[in-house]
Order: C-alpha cells, then structure tokens, then sequence
C-alpha cells in the first residue's frame, strides 16, 4: 500500500467505499477553494460549465490537484499503476440549496469495461450530513447494473436526473463525512446519494473519475482521457493535455472536443441503458 492502511483497502474491496483519506492539509484545500471563488466571481455563471465537465483542461490549480501524489498514491492502491483520468466535476451545493442527488451508480453514464472506476470525491470545504455529503449502501457494488429511469427537472445535480428504479435494501446506509483536504474513493457501481444542503454554507468538492489503462470505451465514440501515472499499453483513449496556465489556448479546443465527445458517448449509453432497462423489465 502506497497510501490507504491494510484496514481501508479491505474496506474499499467490502464495502466499495473508504474514507476519509487525508490528501491535504486545510490551508491547501483553503487555498484551491478561493482559486474556484476567484473564478465564480470574474467569470460568474459561465464559470459553472468550466467546473461541469472536465476543468482540468482549463484551470491549472485543478490540474495540480488530480496530479497530487497523494491522491494517485491512495488511486493507485486501488486500481493499479497505469492510471487516467477519465472525467472530472466539481460539485457545489450553495447554502440552503434544495439541490441533490438521487440513488444511483456511477457506472449507468459510463461507456467503459470493465466496470472499474473509482471516484475521487476530494472535499474543499466540509461534507458532512448537515450539508449534504454523500450516503451509500455498503456492499452495493457487488449488485451488478441497476435499473435507472430519468426523473428530468426535480432538482437533481445529475444532468440526466437519473435514479435508481428497482429495489434495493436500504437498511444499512453509511454516511461519508469529510473535512477539508480529506477525500473519499468509491466504486463505480456503489449505490449512494446526496441529499439538500440545508446549511448555512456552501458543499464543495471535486468528483475525480480514475481507471486503469486497460479499460477500454464502449459504444461508437472514442473518448479522451489524461494519463496520470504509469504506461498506457492499450491505446483505447485519445490523450488529453495538461494546461501551463488557466485557459491555456494550445488546451483550450482540444478541450471543446473532448467535452463534445465525453457528453455523446454519455448520451448514447444512457440510450443504451434505458434499452437494456425495458427489455429486462
């Protein structure tokens, strides 16, 4: 183990979550959370779509934060050492913002094989209950894909508003609280969720999706993704590269293609799953 303890890569295999995993110290999460607020303000609501989908190939201090040795080490004991990046988003609840965020795998948007990612939740403020962390059901990754339907427009962050539609035993759920600088990492098919902020202050995190090289896409478009560690043998992705400074113009429409891709493949395997979903029926 480069990063996790013996007793979280054993919760990581049960559970297909751990947490909470320390990767930077309070000011370091201080100081990349007031690189986002500098950004909300000049920028404003065109800033969001930055922060959407992939704004590692737009703002440097994200870029440096998904390189972080930390964070790849504890990645790293997890999925191997050939790692890529294979989406990012930063997620934010504002204060008292009815938003959330529905049963679900993260492995229903994903065209990827095998189903391995994990996701990075890395907290640049608090996440706890009072303002909406994360909540999962342990052991879930174990169930196989689950059916999902839209529920489009009832307030949820997930473009799609999908949500998990057959049942599942929800007796045990356990909530992942993180501080500043600390993160989570979860399994791809690990159902969780997230409910309203009905704090006083704001949610934010960065939801980093990490696989191993090997993995390959699915479905008709061939995506991007930004190796981080290691060797890439198997050529599935086209690479993506690293931003010298924010709005790198040599990044900037390499990025617009690969947003353009990442939402096509999305789409057309949200096609495909809904498919899947009424032929299983």
């Amino acid at each position: 183990m480069k990063r996790l303890t013996e007793a979280q890569a054993k919760e990581y295999a049960a559970e297909g979550c751990t947490h909470p995993v320390r990767v930077f110290s309070a000011a370091q999460a201080a100081h990349y959370l007031s690189c986002l607020e500098a950004g909300e303000r000049s920028m404003g609501a065109e800033f969001k779509k930055v922060l959407r989908t992939k704004a590692h190939l737009s703002l440097k201090w994200v870029d440096e934060v998904i390189h972080d040795s930390n964070v790849l080490d504890a990645v790293e004991d997890v999925i191997g050492p050939d790692i890529l990046l294979y989406n990012l988003t930063v997620w934010i609840k504002n204060a008292n913002d009815p938003s959330f965020v529905g049963w679900h795998q993260d492995s229903t948007y994903f065209p990827l094989d095998p189903a391995v990612q994990v996701t990075a939740w890395i907290a640049l403020t608090d996440s706890v209950a009072e303002n909406g962390s994360v909540n999962y059901l342990p052991g879930s990754q174990t169930l196989g894909q689950l059916r999902h339907a839209e529920a489009p427009g009832d307030g949820s962050l997930l473009s799609k508003g999908q949500h998990i539609v057959e049942p599942v035993d929800s007796s045990v759920v356990k909530t992942i609280p993180l501080q500043p600088g600390e993160m989570s990492l979860h399994h791809t098919r690990l159902v969780h969720y997230s409910d309203p902020n009905n704090s006083s202050r704001r949610r934010i995190g960065l939801g980093v999706s990490y696989i191993p090289t090997s993995v390959r896409c699915t479905g008709s478009v061939r995506h991007t993704a930004m190796l981080m560690r290691g060797v890439d043998r198997h050529n599935h992705f086209d690479h993506e590269p690293r931003v010298r400074f924010d709005f790198d113009p040599e990044v900037t429409a390499f990025r617009a293609d690969a947003v353009a891709r990442y939402y096509a493949a999305r789409d057309e395997q949200v096609e495909i799953r809904t498919r899947e979903f009424a032929a299983a029926r």
